[in-house]
């Protein structure tokens, strides 16, 4: 058998794995590379194997990072099935179709041709399939099990067993405890993990203790008469914060304050999200079947019509703005930052991960000026970050679930540290070799390895 990486080796996007047998080619992800403008033009490289001879696709969640290449993939010739679960399978068509308008546009700004078009969007959902957490199924001559990776709603961490071996792909592993989400699902024994590292260098705040920051921060912005820009990512972001709001609101912990929704994405995956309130954690279908509307409460304003949007600007502070995208690449965001954050008086808060080259990490990481949407902005606004919203375990939570696949082995894994930053993959494969006597590496792009 052979394993390549083809994405997501050295750095946090375009996740792509080839685990080739001597039956069948499987991919696990193929996603977009995502940051600056060398990374983004990566996604117009031919893919360095033929899609033709791809015989499945397991997406592990429906992240863009994750997924956003299928289409592309469709497009150069592939014809076999792809695998996820059920919600992720829903939360791809959505995300995929807001995909496809920013690669459009990008492609009409720099005049290139696009690397997918809507018709390979359709053809890639005609191709997939949905199974259910611990539902076993079979790819050629692998078995397959998705596991509860507790990152969004519907990522699994995907289990396959082939010619007597076990190889376990994390996908992307949560951060627990989150709201509605059950906790990141422990896994057995394996005998190749191939495993995120985006916080494989660093320890995120207490995440119960993240409820009461917001509650702090909310309370200054109604004491201060502030705007509060929170860039989102529409899918679980959004929707923890609605749910913690909704908290703050009801125990009436924060005064009157108005709320703005501002991302359509968001929206319709918060649509996904009621319907599938059977996956979430049991605190959560006991507040559900109490009759509380868990994503929504007083002061809350959905906007859907760019009209709407656009009147946010005339609503008085205090203020609180969600909007997409969460690393201000695109979307009603930007929009909301070229209005406030030349007033030293608001706030932009950071919840999720910037990756390097984007808007938002520059903002994040304290430039002075930027430039958006052609206009030069001046960053006067305070800068927060709660890393508990973070979807992703840190170092403590990624060396715990690897320690029981060490402990459950009868013989000791391989790691393969991949999804991070260099400095984050090779700090967090050191410290696993060290406390675990295990090996553990940081693949390179494209390379092979014979198992």
């Amino acid at each position: 058998m052979k394993l390549k990486f083809h994405g997501a080796a050295g750095r946090v996007t375009g996740s792509c794995f080839l685990l080739s047998t001597e039956k069948e080619n499987i991919l696990i992800d193929c996603g977009l590379f995502q940051g600056s403008s060398d990374e983004r033009g990566k996604n117009q490289e031919p893919f360095p194997f033929d899609p033709k001879k791809i015989d499945f696709v397991i997406a592990t969640h429906s992240h863009v990072d994750h997924i956003g290449r299928i289409p592309k993939l469709v497009k150069e010739g592939f014809r076999g099935k792809i695998f996820s679960t059920h919600p992720a399978k829903e939360f791809a068509k959505i995300f995929l179709e807001d995909t496809y308008k920013l690669i459009r546009d990008q492609a009409k700004r720099k005049g290139e041709e696009l690397i997918w078009e809507k018709e390979d969007l359709l053809k890639s959902i005609n191709l997939w399939e949905g199974y259910n957490y611990h539902q076993i199924f079979n790819a050629g001559s692998a078995n397959i099990e998705f596991l509860d990776a507790g990152h969004i709603l519907g990522s699994s961490i995907v289990k396959i067993v082939v010619e007597g071996k076990t190889f376990i792909f994390s996908g992307d592993l949560g951060n627990p405890p989150v709201p509605l989400l059950e906790d990141t699902e422990k896994v057995g024994c394996a005998d190749y993990v191939i495993m995120e590292t985006t916080y494989g260098n660093r320890l995120h705040e207490k995440s119960e203790e993240r409820i009461g920051e917001l509650e702090k921060i909310l309370k200054e912005i109604i004491q201060n008469k502030s705007v509060l820009l929170i860039p989102i990512f529409a899918m679980e972001k959004t929707q923890e914060l609605l749910y913690e709001i909704n908290e703050l609101v009801e125990e009436k912990r924060i005064g009157r304050v108005n709320f703005f929704l501002d991302s359509p994405l968001a929206i319709k995956a918060t649509r996904i999200y009621e319907k599938y309130t059977h996956y979430f954690d049991e605190e959560a279908i006991k507040k559900i079947k109490s009759g509380d509307d868990v994503f929504d409460f007083p002061g809350l304003k959905i906007t859907t019509s760019g009209k709407d949007s656009r009147k946010i600007f005339n609503e008085k502070p205090p203020k609180v703005i969600i909007a997409g995208s969460g690393m201000s690449t695109g979307g009603r965001i930007l929009m909301h930052e070229i209005n406030y954050l030349s007033d030293p008086n608001n706030v932009i808060l950071f919840v999720g991960y910037q990756v390097k080259g984007t808007l938002g990490r520059r903002i994040k990481d304290g430039e002075k000026t930027v430039k958006i949407s052609g206009k030069e902005i001046e960053i006067n606004a305070q800068i927060k970050e709660l890393s508990a919203y973070s979807s992703h375990a840190d170092q403590g939570k990624l060396s715990d679930w690897v320690k029981n696949i060490v402990e459950k082995s009868p013989q000791k894994p391989t790691v393969f540290a991949v999804h991070g930053e260099v400095e984050a993959s090779e700090e967090f494969a050191k410290i696993i070799s060290e406390r675990f006597g295990i090996k553990a590496t940081t693949p390179k792009e494209n390379e092979e390895l014979e198992l």
